[in-house]
């Protein structure tokens, strides 16, 4: 039974997928989205929707890019600079 000590909810030792073998629904829809996104384009659509929908597209890429970026011993990313800039658009709300 769940939350009783010494118990493992139930699951039977080496029951369930083996590690590193990937989800089946995971991998047909992922296969499914690249089918949809090559049949409307591919780098063209995307380059599209970086014009149209800059929001969402910039939400795609906080996803896809690694959360963490780190170099080799040699040459070790370094940030020299981050700028914010704020501009006012002129119009009035």
């Amino acid at each position: 039974m769940a939350g009783i000590k010494g118990k493992s909810g139930g699951r039977r030792p080496g029951a369930g997928r083996k590690k590193g073998v990937p989800n089946k629904i995971t991998g047909d829809i992922k296969a499914m989205v690249l089918g949809a996104l090559d049949a409307k384009g591919g780098q063209a659509y995307l380059e599209r929707q970086a014009d149209e929908n800059p929001v969402a597209f910039m939400g795609l890429l906080g996803k896809i890019l690694p959360t963490q970026i780190t170099g080799d011993k040699e040459n070790p990313v370094v940030v020299q600079q981050i700028i914010r800039r704020i501009v006012d658009s002129g119009e009035q709300g």
